[in-house]
């Protein structure tokens, strides 16, 4: 049955003010003044993240613009394109944090600037044209692009501050969609391996706090809390042994060494989602898939006792 809970409804729950998306309740923040100084502010932290979390080398300063163009203009190879245009769309990025910068610092001293003024049309072409190259970027795994991410500082940049909020939102909740998908899938998994009983625990665990990190800001209090809980949790289920009998045999090691290797990748790829605070579909699905082969593998190995 559909929830009648409409989208966007905000509510005080446990002493906490949450809005509603996707079966998700999140955290809800106060919403700045939809300032130029402001969206100077959110520009720059998103800036900041997303070259966090894409590929290395992609930081470019907005004065090297033109030495960007040249360099993937001059480039023929198709692999060495997409990461000279990774480059450039950072060095785009750079230059319209630099524009917009100088554009609060002129209107600190008296000067009105309109949405129509020059240098904002020039600063909102940069950040269009770095979105248009979104699609070259990947994430620092090297496995995905990040192109909702590399989004964001454009939406900011283009649309009122609290629709912006609203687009967090539903980012977030669909990442706790897909961390709850990853938790599920491993619990589905390690059910059918006696060696690895108990560990749907400690990922239901590091699920949950995987989410609370999730829809938890920086500038938040909680932030002590909840990163806390999610690194601690995290090592606990990095910690987890499997339960093989005295004297395993090789196909036993194996599935065993497998397992390991399963639960390992699963923890990074909850961890990516967490950090990015977006849905990685590509590299989820293809957890997912690996989930099923090991599934097959299992029923090939004989149970054991264990000791």
């Amino acid at each position: 049955m559909k929830s009648t809970i409409p989208f966007g409804k905000k509510q005080v729950i446990g002493g906490r003010l949450r809005v509603y998306y996707y079966g998700y309740w999140i955290k809800a923040y106060e919403v700045p003044p939809d300032t130029l100084h402001a969206k100077k502010r959110l520009i720059e932290a998103l800036t900041r993240r997303l070259f966090n979390h894409v590929e290395h080398g992609l930081n470019v300063p907005g004065s090297r613009l033109d030495e960007a163009r040249k360099a993937l203009a001059a480039e023929d190879d198709p692999k060495r394109r997409r990461v000279k245009s990774a480059m450039l769309a950072g060095c785009l990025f750079n230059r319209a944090a630099d524009i917009f910068t100088k554009l609060v610092e002129i209107q600190a001293i008296g000067v009105a600037i309109t949405a129509d003024n020059a240098l904002m049309r020039e600063c909102g072409e940069y950040l269009q044209e770095a979105l248009s190259l979104g699609k070259q970027v990947l994430h620092r795994s090297g496995e995905e692009g990040l192109d909702e991410l590399w989004g964001e500082p454009f939406k900011a940049f283009a649309f009122p501050i609290e629709e912006f909020y609203n687009s967090r939102y539903i980012k977030i909740a669909q990442s706790m969609q897909a961390i709850d998908g990853i938790r599920v899938e491993l619990a589905r998994t390690f059910a059918g391996a006696p060696s690895f009983q108990g560990v749907d625990r400690l990922a239901d665990d590091f699920a949950q706090a995987a989410k609370v990190k999730c829809e938890t800001l920086r500038t938040d209090p909680d932030i002590f809390d909840a990163w806390t809980s999610f690194a601690v949790s995290g090592e606990r289920l990095a910690e987890f042994q499997p339960l093989l009998p005295m004297d395993p045999s090789s196909a036993e090691r194996q599935l065993a060494a497998m397992g390991m290797r399963l639960l390992a990748d699963g923890r990074e790829v909850v961890s990516h989602i967490t950090r990015a605070r977006v849905p990685m579909p590509k590299t989820t699905l293809e957890f997912v898939e690996r989930c099923a082969r090991f599934r097959e593998a299992l029923p090939a190995t004989p149970a054991r006792s264990v000791a």
